[in-house]
């Protein structure tokens, strides 16, 4: 299931993650998504590009210095 904006993802992100994380989760979503049909593998992979831009600091996901 693809997401069509930011308003469509789990609570889990739109509660904990910024505005612009949250578009990196969508874009990473919908393409593991088309690419490898498996919803699970595509939330691992949205996890994952969020965390390269992203780190957690005291509880609150911050953009890391590049």
């Amino acid at each position: 299931m693809p997401y069509d904006s930011v308003d469509e993802l789990p609570s889990a992100v739109k509660e904990n993650l910024p505005k612009h994380a949250q578009e990196i989760y969508k874009e990473a979503y919908n393409h593991a998504a088309d690419e490898y049909g498996d919803e699970e593998r595509a939330h691992r992979t949205a996890w994952s590009a969020v965390k390269k831009v992203y780190h957690k600091e005291d509880g609150e996901w911050v953009k890391s210095d590049a």
